[in-house]
Formats: structure tokens, C-alpha cells, sequence
């Protein structure tokens, strides 16, 4: 089958071990294990890193990327994959650590795909395979940043940190389609044109005063952003933390800030399965669709990396097979 994968790791220049071509059909393989036929798959910045060489080896080489699929099982059901494996030990057994496609099994971007039944959900017939292929990664972060981990209610406001990468641009749609007062940030006029189209209140330079503090911040930057998010923070803010695009080590740490404000650093890493349930119901109920940048076929793979790479988005990448 045709597919996506990492043929080698290049930390310097990650985009150096990507290829395409014929690797082997996937099989079911062990009890509680099905194939699921791939129609969309989605691009996260996962991705680059596994190019990297984080969270995947050597040894593991060549892998299959990607984390996000829609399409259809061996009965012909539209299906939603969720990517973390492991999570219950469905499919695994109990003592297996919890991991994600292409870290440990082959990813998305193929035409087929393995993973356990358990990680397999019906696709609302609401959205497009290419909607439903956004979801399970980017989206789904986005959705526990909010309202599992910041517990953020309707009316409370939201700083996003760059708008324009895939979690931030579901934390601006969601958070708006749920009643709350969301502000955004990005160095891009463009972006924050499209964050205010997008339900955003106000979207401001990196570093820019707010016109108040806020409940809760959504940060995916890191090092470039975090002493504006801690800055942004009401007293007993929250401030909700799942990646570090610009790097984990900020100048300032803002100690001081947080203990005196008595603020909240929450760290959050993907979703469960049935926030997946929940956030795919969300979308279907309330006519939310994810931002689409783009759309390319397989073996146009690259192009949507370079895109990522180089920070030429707003929204995700999607190819279908």
C-alpha cells in the first residue's frame, strides 16, 4: 500500500527522513485488533517531531506517520480513529504503556491502517471524512485544554496563544461556539483577522496588553509567549499548557506571579476516547467544523509538511487517500 513514512531521523532537518511509496499491508494481527480503510488523515506538528526523533527511535524505523483518520471499518461503518493506545488496555493488555500512532504502530498516512476495535468510533454522518480526520488530535487537545482541564464556563474569557496552529484555531472555534469571550494573539495581521472571523473577541500582537485579565489561557508556544500568558491571568487563573512550538524554556519563569496570584499551571496531553465521543458530538449538534488550510492527496505529503514546517497555515492540513 502506499504510504507516508519516516525513513530516517534528522534533527537538524526533519524533513530530510520523510518519504513516500509501497510499505506492507497492515494486518489485525493480535485478539481485539481490526484494519480500518484510510479516506482522510490530518498532519500535527507530532509529525515533525517524530522526524525529529522524539517520542520515536531507530529502531522503529521505517514508521508510518500520523495520528489522526477517518474512514471505514471491515463492515463498511464510517469511523473515527482515536490515536492513543494502550489508554485502557484494550487491545494491548494491561501492562503496556500508554502511546500514540507512530510511536510504537504504524500511523494514518497510508491507505489502511491497524489499531485496536476499542480505538475505533462511529463518524457523525454530519461531517465530511476530511472534517472528521481534524479531530482526534489537535481538536481533541484543544477540547480538554478547555473544558476538562481549565473548567472554563460560558461567559469566562480565554487568552489563545498563536492563532493559526491547529489547537489554537480549535480552542478560538470551540471556545466561541461555547459561549465563552476568547482573545488571540499571533504575529500574523492576517491570522488575527481570521481569529476575530473565527468568534475571537479581540486579536492582539504577542506581547500585547489586554483590554482585561482573563480565567484561563490556552498556551501551545511555550517559551515566546509564556511570560504574556502568565502577565494575562486574573488571580486564581488558569493557565492550561500542551506544547512549546518556540521552545521549553522561557527567559522568565514569573514564579513570583503565580504563587502570589495563587494562578494554575495545568499540563495537558491529548483526550480520552470519550471526550472524542463528546467533542464529535459537539460538532455534529452545533454545526462546528474544523478550520481546513488545505487539502492534498498522499503522495502530496510533502508539501503539506513544508507548509507546517514553516508555520504557512491557518487550520489543518488534511490528505486523503
Amino acid at each position: 500500500m502506499f504510504a507516508a513514512y519516516a525513513a530516517k531521523i534528522d534533527r537538524d532537518q526533519p524533513l530530510n527522513g520523510l518519504q513516500t511509496g509501497e510499505r506492507p499491508d497492515p494486518v489485525a494481527g493480535r485478539e481485539g485488533w481490526t484494519v480500518v480503510d484510510v479516506k482522510a488523515a490530518s498532519l500535527n506538528h507530532h509529525d515533525l517531531w517524530s522526524l525529529r526523533g522524539v517520542g520515536l527511535g531507530e529502531e522503529s524505523l521505517p514508521m508510518i506517520l500520523g495520528c489522526d483518520a477517518a474512514g471505514t471499518d471491515a463492515d463498511g461503518n464510517e469511523v473515527v480513529v482515536h490515536s492513543v493506545i494502550g489508554q485502557t488496555g484494550h487491545g494491548v493488555g494491561p501492562d503496556e504503556r500508554r502511546s500514540i500512532l507512530t510511536e510504537r504502530y504504524q500511523g494514518t498516512f497510508a491507505e489502511r491502517v491497524a489499531v485496536p476495535a476499542w480505538n475505533v468510533l462511529p463518524k457523525p454522518p454530519e461531517l465530511s471524512f476530511e472534517e472528521a480526520a481534524c479531530l482526534p488530535t489537535a481538536w481533541l487537545t484543544a477540547y480538554r485544554m478547555l473544558f476538562t482541564n481549565a473548567g472554563v464556563r460560558p461567559g469566562d474569557s480565554v487568552l489563545v496563544q498563536g492563532a493559526g496552529g491547529g489547537v489554537a484555531t480549535a480552542a478560538i472555534v470551540l471556545g466561541a461556539a461555547a459561549g465563552l469571550r476568547i482573545f488571540a494573539t499571533s504575529r500574523d495581521a492576517a491570522k488575527r483577522g481570521r481569529a476575530v472571523e473565527l468568534g475571537a473577541e479581540g486579536a492582539y500582537e504577542p506581547g500585547e496588553r489586554l483590554p482585561r485579565r482573563v480565567d484561563a489561557v490556552i498556551e501551545t508556544v511555550g517559551a515566546a509567549t509564556w511570560s504574556h500568558s502568565v502577565k494575562s491571568l486574573r488571580p486564581g487563573g488558569t493557565l492550561v499548557v500542551s506544547g512549546a512550538t518556540s521552545g521549553p524554556n522561557p527567559e522568565a519563569a514569573e514564579l513570583n506571579r503565580i504563587f502570589f496570584l495563587e494562578l494554575k499551571i495545568v499540563g495537558s496531553t491529548m483526550g480520552s476516547k470519550e471526550e472524542l465521543g463528546e467533542l464529535l458530538s459537539f460538532c455534529a449538534a452545533k454545526g462546528v467544523r474544523p478550520v481546513i488550510d488545505s487539502v492534498l492527496p498522499l503522495d502530496r505529503a510533502r508539501e503539506g509538511f513544508e507548509k507546517m514546517a514553516g508555520g504557512d497555515l491557518f487550520g489543518k492540513v488534511v490528505l486523503t487517500v
